[in-house]
C-alpha cells in the first residue's frame, strides 16, 4: 500500500519536530565510512544532533565497503577528533570481508554477465597493510583511538544492555548486522528499529544494473537481516536519486568558513560544481538519518515484503519487493520510502553542516 504522509512540520521547525518524536533515541551508525562522502556527512549531523540531545549516538561501528574497514577507521577516528567529540562518541573496528561476497567473485561478475562497476568499492584494490593506509584530508587522527573490541561485540551488548532501546543507522554492507544476530539471536526482539539507506526497488542499482552498492557487497547479510522480525525502514536509491544536492545546496554551506566547509571546498564536489555549475550528485545515507530523527520527511511509503537475491547472476544483490502476502512466513514486511520533502529535509541538512565545529555539547 503507498502511504502519502502529509506534514504540519515546516523547514524550519524540522529538528524540532524529529526531537518530539525521537528525543535522546539511542543510535548505533553503522558505516562504510569516508571523510565527506555521504558516510562522513551522516557523522557530521549526527554528532550535533548528539551535541543538541536530539538523539544519542552510542557509537560508530566501520565494515568494509566502500574501502577496507582499516582505511574507513583511520578516517572515522580524525572525523570524531576533527568534530570533537571523541570522547563522547567511540568508534570500532568491525568486519573486513563480507560473509561471500569477494574479489574473485566480483571478477568473475564481471567476465561472465559484461557489466562494469560504477562504484570503486574495496574490492577493486587489495587490502591495505598497516603502513599503506591513505592519509584523510587533513591528517591522521592524534589522539582518537579505536575502542577496544570487535563492532560485532559492541552491537550485541549494547543492544542487551538497553533493551528495546537501540535503533541501528545502517549506512554500509549490512555484515556487522548480521554476524550480530547470527552470534546472539536473543537480541532481535530488543533491537527497537533498523533503519537502512540501501537497495533499489523499482529503479535501477547504481552498482550493477540490479543491484545498489550497500546490498551489492553484502547481499547474504542483507538478506540474513531483512529476513529478521525488527521493524525495518529501508531509504532506497527510488527516493535519493530524486533528492538532489546541488550547487544552491553546496554554496550554502561553503558561504562561511570551518573545518566542515574546508572538506566540502577541497572535495570532488568542489570541482564539479566549479566546473559544471548545473551539476547535480545525491547524498544517500544523509536522507537515513533524516528519516530516523523524522520520519515525516518522508511524503510517499510502501509497506512492501522485501527479499534480497542471493544467486550468482546478474541479478546478484538486487533488493526484490512483494507487494502482496507472500504464501511463506520468511519475508517482513518493511517500510519502503519512495519520496521526501527535498525543501524541509536540505534545510535540516544544511543547518548541521553549518554549525560550529567542534560540537557545542549540550548542558
Amino acid at each position: 500500500m503507498i502511504k502519502k504522509i502529509l506534514t504540519a512540520c515546516t523547514a524550519v521547525v524540522a529538528l524540532s519536530c524529529g526531537a518530539a518524536q525521537a528525543a535522546g533515541e539511542k543510535v548505533i551508525m553503522d558505516t562504510d565510512f569516508s571523510t565527506i562522502g555521504d558516510d562522513g556527512q551522516v557523522l557530521i549531523m549526527a554528532s550535533q544532533l548528539h551535541g543538541a540531545g536530539v538523539i544519542d549516538l552510542l557509537g560508530v561501528t566501520v565494515v568494509t565497503g566502500n574501502n577496507w574497514m582499516e582505511q574507513e577507521l583511520a578516517e572515522a577516528l580524525r572525523a570524531v577528533e576533527r568534530l570533537g567529540v571523541q570522547d563522547e562518541i567511540g568508534v570500532w573496528a568491525g568486519s573486513i570481508y563480507p560473509l561471500v561476497h569477494d574479489y574473485k567473485g566480483f571478477q568473475n561478475e564481471q567476465a561472465l554477465f559484461g557489466f562494469g562497476e560504477s562504484w570503486q568499492t574495496a574490492l577493486h584494490r587489495p587490502r591495505p597493510a598497516a603502513d599503506g593506509l591513505v592519509e584523510p584530508a587533513d591528517g591522521f587522527a592524534e589522539s582518537a583511538v579505536p575502542q577496544a573490541g570487535h563492532a560485532v561485540d559492541f552491537i550485541i551488548n549494547t543492544v542487551k544492555a538497553n533493551p528495546g532501546e537501540v535503533t541501528l543507522l545502517v549506512i554500509g554492507p549490512v555484515t556487522n548486522i548480521a554476524m550480530a544476530v547470527r552470534k546472539a539471536p536473543e537480541i532481535v526482539p530488543m533491537i527497537k528499529r533498523i533503519v537502512y539507506m540501501g537497495g533499489a526497488v523499482d529503479v535501477r542499482g547504481n552498482t550493477t544494473p540490479a543491484a545498489e552498492m550497500n546490498i551489492w557487497i553484502d547481499p547474504e547479510a542483507a538478506r540474513i537481516v531483512m529476513r529478521e522480525p525488527i521493524e525495518q525502514t529501508l531509504i532506497p536509491l527510488d527516493v535519493t536519486n530524486i533528492t538532489p544536492f546541488t550547487k544552491t545546496e553546496y554554496d550554502r554551506i561553503v558561504a562561511t568558513d570551518g573545518p566542515v566547509q574546508d572538506l566540502f571546498r577541497s572535495s570532488w564536489m568542489g570541482g564539479m560544481f566549479e566546473s559544471n555549475p548545473d551539476a547535480t550528485t545525491s547524498v544517500y545515507d544523509t536522507l537515513a538519518l533524516g528519516y530516523l530523527v523524522d520520519p515525516s520527511f518522508a511524503t510517499v511509503t510502501e509497506d512492501l515484503h522485501i527479499d534480497v537475491d542471493t544467486n550468482f547472476g546478474p541479478g546478484y544483490g538486487r533488493t526484490l519487493a512483494y507487494w502482496q502476502d507472500q504464501p511463506t512466513d520468511q519475508l517482513q514486511t518493511m517500510t519502503v520510502v519512495k519520496e521526501f520533502d527535498n525543501d524541509r529535509f536540505f534545510e535540516f541538512y544544511i543547518d548541521l553542516m553549518t554549525r560550529p565545529v567542534p560540537v557545542v555539547m549540550q548542558e
